[in-house]
């Protein structure tokens, strides 16, 4: 139980990578930008990935109606999401902790685990409704109005996971460090389970 207990601690505590590394990131290609413009999505705000990213990403978004990208305090999820994160970590390395003096059974570990998946699904739930949100409520009165064959307006909505063409850009959405630590640290917490349930049925 004591080698569950440590990859449980261990798989929880690598949540705190979140706080450092970017959880998502998205890149915007097209023959005027060779290199790329894009940007890097923390759990507390965006940031550009060259220095003036950002600006340029709504420069280009003026002409076609779209909002400006969100300052940190312009969305509740910047300061909800750190605070989910943070008490998750923590609540995940205080039962490795328990676990490791036998106090709670590997049933808490599966338990953490759950939670974090269903977390996990909200989350991305809210990130492709932001995005949608973001990609078709488009100003009236915007410089350009792109509709489709059937005269509906186009929606510039960034693919949740993947590449999508948009106008003369080609946009990229994938998950960056931080996901990736979350992702290996609820493995280790399904390894942690398996190892533990495994052991106390010896």
């Amino acid at each position: 139980m004591k080698s569950a207990s440590i990859l449980m601690i261990i798989g929880s505590a690598l949540l705190l990578g979140l706080f450092v590394f970017p959880l998502w990131s998205i890149t915007l290609e097209a023959p005027q930008y060779p290199n790329g413009i894009g940007m890097n999505i923390h759990l507390d705000g965006l940031e550009g990935k060259e220095k003036h990213d950002l600006q340029n990403i709504d420069g280009l978004n003026h002409y076609i109606g779209m909002s400006k990208l969100p300052k940190p305090d312009e969305m509740w999820e910047f300061s909800v999401f750190p605070t989910v994160v943070g008490s998750m970590a923590l609540l995940g390395v205080c039962i490795g902790v328990l676990g490791f003096f036998n106090k709670v059974s590997p049933k808490w570990f599966l338990g953490w685990l759950i939670l974090m998946i269903i977390l996990g699904i909200l989350g991305m739930y809210d990130f492709n409704a932001w995005m949608t949100d973001y990609g078709t409520n488009l100003d009236p009165k915007a410089i350009m109005k792109m509709t489709d064959a059937e005269g509906n307006p186009l929606s510039y909505k960034p693919p949740l996971f993947g590449t999508r063409h948009i106008l003369n850009f080609v946009a990229h959405s994938y998950p960056h460090t931080g996901a990736y630590m979350m992702g290996s640290g609820m493995l280790l917490t399904f390894v942690a389970y398996w190892i533990g349930n495994k052991k106390s049925h010896k």
